[in-house]
C-alpha cells in the first residue's frame, strides 16, 4: 500500500484548476445539488489531464477471493459518485452489485407527534433509505474450478474496483467505477489472449418492480407510496459479438470486450415548496438517456473523464506514516488487519495510512452534490437498513463531515450545507408548530418558541424522527461555522447566516434563569441555562443546564456574533446575543468525582463508560477547552472524565475519544484507540471488516455505521495538526509508531490554510503553509513559535 508521487502545493492546485476548467459542470464544486434530470453533454478532459496511477504506486486494498453475497456489507467493495452507490462481490462467474441512490427514501414530513410529544420513528411515517436495484453479471464459463490467479482490488488512487484472473490461457480483467460527470456505474470487461465473453447482465428491483427491455437496454421504474418516482437502467455494448435484451436481462455473446453501463435516480429535488419532489421529472427517461450517452462515449472516454474528475479531489492529499515491513506488505488486506489486531502486534503504518485514505475515498464517493451521507453513507445490503439509514444529529452526521476540510475535501461538505439550507423551512415550521406542545417534556417553560431546531433523527423530506433534540440546531451550526473557518468562503458565510440566527432565536426563547453559587467568591449570581433536556443518550430526560447544551449554545453565540460582524448585519441582535452569552452558565468540575460535570450537579446521573462524550464537546469538536489556555483544574476534570469513559466502545465512540486525547496531546492513548478501531470485526464484534468498513455490534449480527470511517481518520489528522483561529499546531500528538519519519501533504487548517508537513525522529523537519485568501497565524511545534503572515495564493516554508 503505497502513496502516489507527492506533488507540491502549487502544482497540486494547478492540476485542480486545470481539471475544473476541463470538466466544467462535471465537477460542479459548490454548485448545489444536481437533480436527476437530463443534462448537457459532458465535457471531456484532454488526454494529458487524466493520468492513471500505476498499480505499483497506487494506494490499493487487495483480496484473494470474491466477496460472499451473504456478507456483502463486510466484504463487498464500495464504489460511488456522490449519489449512486454500489457494493460488488467481484465473483468471476457471478458478480452481484447492490445499487443505491442517496435520494431513494420512503416516508415524508412526519409532522404529527405521538402521545408522548415525540415523533414517530418508523419506516411508514418517518421513512427509510432503501435499495434501488440489484445487478447480476453472469459469465457461465468462468466457474471457480476454471479460474486461477484470482485477485480483487479497490484502487483508491484511481477510484476503481478491479478483478483479474486467468482461465484457459486467457487473462481476464474487470474494472468497475461510478462516474460523477457521466452519472453512471461502469463495468468494463476486457481480456488478453484471444478469449471471448458470453454472458448476461440481469437487472432486478427490490420493491416488486418489473423490468422491461428495449433493444439492448433493460430498465425498471416505479413510484413509492410517498409519490417519489424512481428508475434504474442498464445496457451493454461491445466492439465484437452480439448484444440483445429481453425482459430484465441483457445478453452478450462471443464478445472480445464488453462495456456495461448502469444508472438510476429519483425525482427528488431539494425544494420544500414542492414537497421535495419534481413531478415533471421522469426518472426512467432520464436514466435511459444517461446510459445511451455514456455508452456512446465509449470506455476510453468514460475512464479518462472519471480519472480526471476523481483525482482532482483525491490527489489533494498524500499520506506517508512510515514504511511497513516486507512481511506485512506480502499480506492481503484482510490478513493484514488480522495481523495488526493480534496482541502486541507492531504498527503497520502503510495499512494505517491506507485506512485514512479509504476515509477520503468514501467521502469523495458518497458526498457530492446530492444529499449528505447518512448512517450507512451510501452503501446498504438490505431494504430496511438499521436506524432507517437516517441522519442522527447528536453525533453521527456531524462526525461524517469532520474529515472533509482537514482532508482537503471541503467541496464534499457542500452536500451537508445544501441539505441544511433546504430543510430549514420545514424544520422551522415544525419547531414553531409543535415544539411547545404540552405533551413534549422538552418544551420551553417560558411558553415562547422561535427559530428552529431538530429531532435526534432527520430524513430528506424536512421530517424529524424519534425525540426532540433542542441542542441539535447548535451542533449542526458548529459544523457549518467550522466549515467557514476552514474555507474562509464568504458565500458560505452568507448561506449559513440565516441558520445561525434562527438557532440563536430558538435559544433566546428557551434559556431560563437560575441562581448558582460562585465558587470563587461564595456569593450567588443569576445565570442562563438550558431548559429540561437529555444528555445524549443517557441519564434523566428532564435535566436542566446539561453540559452538552451549555457548551453548544455558547459556541453558537460566539459563531453568530462573529458572522454578524463579518457581514455587517444585525448589530442590535448581535448585541442581544452577546448579553445572553455573558450570562450563560459554564460547566464546572465536580468536587465529588473530579470529572467535568455532565449534568448541573456533582453527581454522576448516568453510565460512567457511556458511548457518547457529550459533556466533552467543548474539547472536541469545540475549542473552548484547550490544555494551553484553560485553567488547569478544568483540563484535569476533562481528562478525568475522558479516562473514566474508557478505551473501548463502538467505532464512532472510539474515534471521538481518540480525537479528544489528541486535543489533550496524549499521543499514545489516541493511537491506542486508532488501533482499537482497526481490530478486525470477528463474528458480531465491533471492529473493522475486511473491506475496511466499520462494523457495529447489534448482538445477533453486525451492521455498517460509517461515521467511524470518517471520525478515525479525523483523529489521525488531529494527531498530526491541530488548528484553531489564529493557531496552527504541528505534531501535537505524534505517536511513537509514526515518529521515525513521515510526510503528509494537503492538510486543511482553519483560516483558509493548507499545510504540507514532514517529520523525522518525532520532530518537524519542514512545514509548507499555503493560503488561498491571505492569513496571519501563529505556527507552533513543541516549544517553537512563529507568527506567519501569508499573502493570498502564496506559500511559506518553515523549518523549526
Amino acid at each position: 500500500m503505497t502513496s502516489p508521487a507527492e506533488q507540491s502545493s502549487t502544482s497540486r492546485r494547478t492540476v485542480l484548476r486545470a481539471a475544473g476548467g476541463a470538466l466544467g459542470a462535471g465537477l460542479a464544486f459548490g454548485a448545489g445539488m444536481r437533480p436527476f434530470t437530463a443534462a448537457a453533454a459532458v465535457r471531456r478532459p484532454e488526454a494529458a489531464r487524466a493520468h492513471r496511477v500505476p498499480e505499483a504506486r497506487a494506494v490499493t486494498l487487495r483480496y484473494p477471493a470474491p466477496a460472499e453475497e451473504a456478507k456483502l456489507i463486510e466484504q463487498g467493495l464500495p464504489i460511488g459518485n456522490g449519489r449512486i452507490g454500489a457494493l460488488s462481490t467481484g465473483g468471476p462467474a457471478n458478480d452481484v452489485l447492490y445499487l443505491t441512490d442517496a435520494t431513494l427514501w420512503t416516508g415524508g414530513l412526519n409532522d404529527a407527534l405521538q402521545g408522548d410529544g415525540q415523533f414517530p420513528y418508523d419506516t411508514t411515517h418517518f421513512g427509510s433509505f432503501t435499495l434501488l436495484a440489484k445487478a447480476t453479471i453472469d459469465l457461465p464459463g468462468h466457474t471457480p474450478a476454471a479460474v486461477t490467479g484470482y485477485s480483487r482490488r479497490l484502487d483508491l488512487s484511481n477510484g476503481l474496483s478491479t478483478v483479474t484472473y486467468d482461465s484457459e490461457g486467457v487473462a481476464y480483467r474487470r474494472e468497475t467505477y461510478a462516474s460523477h460527470p457521466d452519472e453512471v456505474v461502469v463495468v468494463r470487461l476486457t481480456q488478453s489472449g484471444g478469449g471471448r465473453y458470453t454472458g448476461s447482465l440481469t437487472l432486478a428491483g427490490w420493491h416488486g418492480e418489473t423490468a422491461t427491455a428495449d433493444a439492448t437496454t433493460v430498465s425498471l421504474a416505479a413510484t413509492l407510496p410517498n409519490q417519489l418516482k424512481y428508475a434504474a437502467a442498464a445496457t451493454a455494448t461491445s466492439t465484437t459479438g452480439t448484444v440483445t435484451a429481453v425482459g430484465n436481462k441483457v445478453t452478450f455473446t462471443d464478445c472480445a470486450d464488453v462495456l456495461l453501463v448502469l444508472t438510476g435516480g429519483t425525482n427528488y429535488t431539494p425544494d420544500d415548496a414542492t414537497a421535495f419532489k419534481d413531478p415533471a421529472v421522469d426518472p426512467r427517461t432520464v436514466a435511459a438517456g444517461r446510459i445511451r450517452a455514456a455508452a456512446a462515449a465509449g470506455p476510453a472516454e468514460l475512464l479518462r473523464t472519471h480519472l480526471a474528475d476523481y483525482q482532482a479531489l483525491f490527489d489533494r492529499m498524500t499520506v506517508d506514516l512510515g514504511r511497513s515491513s516486507d512481511a506485512q506488505r506480502s499480506l492481503d488486506t484482510a490478513a493484514r488487519l488480522t495481523a495488526l489486531g493480534a496482541a502486541d502486534a507492531p504498527a503497520d503504518p502503510e495499512l494505517e495510512a491506507a485506512y485514512l485514505q479509504f476515509g477520503r475515498y468514501l467521502m469523495i464517493s458518497a458526498s457530492r452534490d446530492s444529499v449528505p451521507m447518512n448512517l450507512q453513507g451510501l452503501w446498504i445490503d438490505r431494504t430496511d437498513p438499521d436506524w432507517m439509514g437516517d441522519y442522527h444529529t447528536d453525533i453521527n452526521v456531524q462526525m461524517n463531515y469532520w474529515l472533509a476540510e482537514r482532508a482537503g475535501l471541503p467541496d464534499c461538505f457542500d452536500a451537508f450545507l445544501d441539505y441544511c439550507s433546504a430543510q430549514i423551512p420545514s424544520w422551522t415550521r415544525t419547531t414553531q408548530k409543535l415544539f411547545n406542545d404540552p405533551r413534549n417534556g422538552f418544551r420551553n417553560s417560558s411558553g415562547r418558541v422561535a427559530g428552529w431546531t431538530t429531532a435526534i433523527s432527520t430524513n430528506i423530506y424536512g421530517g424529524m424522527g424519534w425525540w426532540w433534540h433542542p441542542a441539535g440546531n447548535a451542533w449542526l451550526c458548529n459544523s457549518l461555522w467550522q466549515h467557514y473557518e476552514f474555507t474562509q468562503d464568504r458565500a458560505v458565510l452568507k448561506k449559513i447566516y440565516p441558520l445561525l440566527k434562527g438557532a440563536c432565536e430558538f435559544w433566546e426563547a428557551r434559556l431560563i434563569t437560575t441562581t448558582v453559587t460562585d465558587p470563587a467568591t461564595g456569593g450567588t449570581r443569576e445565570v442562563l441555562i438550558d431548559d429540561s433536556d437529555w444528555s445524549p443518550e443517557q441519564g434523566p430526560t428532564n435535566a436542566k443546564g446539561i453540559t452538552y447544551a451549555q457548551e453548544l449554545v455558547r459556541d453558537l453565540f460566539v459563531s453568530y456574533r462573529a458572522a454578524a460582524a463579518l457581514l455587517s448585519r444585525d448589530a442590535g441582535y448581535a448585541k442581544t446575543i452577546a448579553g445572553l452569552q455573558s450570562r450563560l452558565y459554564l460547566p464546572q468540575v465536580s468536587p465529588k468525582t473530579g470529572w467535568l460535570e455532565e449534568w448541573m450537579t456533582p453527581d454522576n446521573l448516568g453510565d460512567t463508560t457511556h458511548r457518547h462524550l457529550s459533556p466533552l464537546i467543548g474539547l472536541f469538536p469545540g475549542d473552548r477547552i484547550t490544555p494551553a489556555d484553560s485553567p488547569a483544574e478544568l483540563v484535569t476534570g476533562v481528562r478525568n472524565l475522558l479516562t473514566a469513559r474508557g478505551m473501548t466502545s463502538y467505532g464512532w465512540a472510539c474515534a471521538w475519544r481518540a480525537a479528544c486525547w489528541a486535543r489533550l496531546k496524549d499521543a499514545e492513548n489516541a493511537y491506542q484507540l486508532i488501533r482499537t478501531n482497526l481490530r478486525p470485526s470477528v463474528d458480531t464484534s465491533n471492529g473493522t471488516s475486511p473491506n475496511l468498513f466499520d462494523m457495529y455490534d447489534l448482538g445477533s449480527r453486525v451492521t455498517l455505521q460509517i461515521d467511524a470511517n470518517f471520525g478515525t481518520p479525523t483523529a489521525m489528522l488531529e494527531m498530526l495538526l491541530y488548528s484553531r483561529p489564529g493557531v496552527v499546531e504541528l505534531l501535537p500528538a505524534l505517536p511513537a509508531a509514526w515518529a521515525e519519519s513521515g510526510r503528509v501533504t494537503g492538510i486543511g487548517a482553519r483560516g483558509g490554510i493548507t499545510v504540507d508537513l514532514a517529520w523525522r525522529d518525532g520532530k518537524v523537519t519542514e512545514a509548507r503553509l499555503h493560503s488561498t485568501g491571505g492569513a496571519t497565524t501563529e505556527v507552533q511545534a513543541g516549544a517553537w513559535r512563529r507568527t506567519v503572515r501569508l499573502k493570498p495564493g502564496r506559500t511559506v516554508t518553515l523549518r523549526p
